[in-house]
C-alpha cells in the first residue's frame, strides 16, 4: 500500500505537532520526512509530497492549495525564534542578510522594512555561514532553532511576530498544514485529532526533549510564544500576508 507522503519543518517548534501525528493511528500510513521549510515548499510544490506543514509564503505558487488542518506555526506577538539581529539598531543598518531557509520570513522583513520600519537596507541572499558576518552595519535575518542564544550575541533584537503585531494588530502563521489535492474527511477529521492531542501532551513533551539551551524555556516557548490553533484571526492575518506579498490570493483560506 502506498503511504501518503508528508513533508514538515524540522525545528523545535514542530515537535508537538509531530508528536501528534506519530502517536495517532495515521503514522502507519504516512511516511513523514523533516526538512528547512524552503524544502518543505518544494518538495509539496514539485508534487514529491501529498501534505506539508510549509511556509506559508509558498501557498500562492501552488496550483490547488488547501490548507487542511486547523493547526499551524503562528503567534500572536512576540515569536521569539524569528527575529532581525544587529550590533547597531535598525535605522542605522546598513546592510541586512535574508536567511536562506524560510520565503515567507523573508517576505515578512521586506514587508515591515518597508510598511513598518520604512527603511531601505540593503538585502543580500544569505549563505550557510552567514551569522557570523552578521557586524557593524551589518544586520540578519534569523530564523529557527539557530536563534536559541543569540540574543546573547546581539545586543539588538527586532522579533518579527511582534514587529508584524505593532504593525497590524493582528497574529501571524509562518507555517500552514496544506495539500495541493482537497483530502478525504475522514483523514482532515484524524489529522486534526491528532494535532489536538500532540499539542494537549505538551507537560509530557518536556520529560522527553532536551532543552536546546540552559537558558532556554522549553514549555514557555510552546506555550507562550508559539500559538498553535489556526483561529478566526490567524486566518484573518493570514490572507492579509499574502494579499500584501502576491496578487494571488488563493480562495477559501
Amino acid at each position: 500500500m502506498r503511504k501518503f507522503k508528508v513533508t514538515a519543518v524540522s525545528y523545535l517548534n514542530t515537535k508537538p505537532l509531530l508528536y501528534g501525528i506519530l502517536q495517532s493511528p495515521l503514522a502507519a500510513e504516512i511516511s513523514l520526512q523533516l526538512d528547512i521549510p524552503s524544502v518543505c515548499a518544494q518538495r509539496l510544490s514539485t508534487g514529491d509530497a501529498d501534505l506539508g506543514l510549509v511556509p506559508v509564503a509558498v501557498i500562492p505558487e501552488l496550483e490547488s492549495p488547501h490548507i487542511i488542518s486547523d493547526y499551524c506555526i503562528g503567534t500572536v506577538g512576540t515569536v521569539k525564534t524569528v527575529a532581525l539581529f544587529s550590533e547597531r539598531p535598525l535605522e542605522a543598518v546598513e546592510a541586512l542578510y535574508l536567511d536562506h531557509h524560510s520565503r515567507t520570513s523573508v517576505e515578512l522583513t521586506k514587508l515591515l522594512l518597508r510598511d513598518h520600519w520604512k527603511l531601505n537596507p540593503r538585502l543580500i541572499p544569505a549563505q550557510d555561514g552567514y551569522i557570523d558576518l552578521i557586524g557593524g552595519a551589518t544586520a540578519g535575518l534569523v530564523i529557527g532553532d539557530r536563534t536559541i542564544g543569540l540574543h546573547r550575541r546581539f545586543p539588538y533584537v527586532y522579533d518579527l511576530g511582534e514587529a508584524w503585531m505593532q504593525h497590524t494588530g493582528l497574529p501571524f502563521v509562518f507555517a500552514a498544514w496544506v495539500s495541493n489535492q482537497p483530502l478525504e474527511p475522514e483523514f482532515v477529521e484524524a489529522f486534526n485529532l491528532a494535532m489536538q492531542n500532540g499539542v494537549g501532551h505538551i507537560p509530557e513533551l518536556m520529560y522527553i526533549l532536551p532543552s536546546p539551551h540552559p537558558d532556554f524555556n522549553l514549555e514557555e516557548y510552546f506555550t507562550r510564544y508559539i500559538s498553535y490553533r489556526l483561529d478566526a484571526e490567524k486566518r484573518k492575518a493570514l490572507s492579509r500576508f499574502l494579499a500584501a506579498i502576491s496578487p494571488k490570493v488563493p480562495a477559501g483560506l
